[in-house]
């Protein structure tokens, strides 16, 4: 996860302009079923603007995550083993325009 996480770092540096950090950014928090949920701003960045469908896979209830767009936003959800994914998956999106579908 170290080398995602240090991803995150620059890409979310390389994002901060003076505006955009004031308005806009990322959130990652607990969810108590359990599981992380992972939001990124998009707007007013240099994100390219795609849409994909949303994914959601659900193979136990210790074994699940989504992603979507919405409001400007990528969000990814996942179950308390899946931070480093849903961190991964943003990059996928970044980097080619599509989610895991893991």
């Amino acid at each position: 996860m170290d080398e995602v996480l240090e991803w995150l770092c620059r890409w979310y540096a390389s994002e901060c302009n003076g505006d955009w950090e004031h308005q806009y950014g990322i959130t990652i928090e607990s969810l108590d079923n359990p599981g992380w949920a992972l939001k990124i701003d998009l707007q007013d960045t240099q994100v390219p603007k795609r849409r994909f469908t949303p994914v959601l896979v659900e193979r136990s209830e210790s074994d699940w995550f989504a992603f979507e767009l919405k409001d400007g936003a990528f969000f990814g959800y996942g179950d308390p083993s899946k931070l480093g994914f849903l961190l991964a998956g943003f990059r996928q999106y970044v980097e080619t325009g599509r989610p895991p579908a893991r």
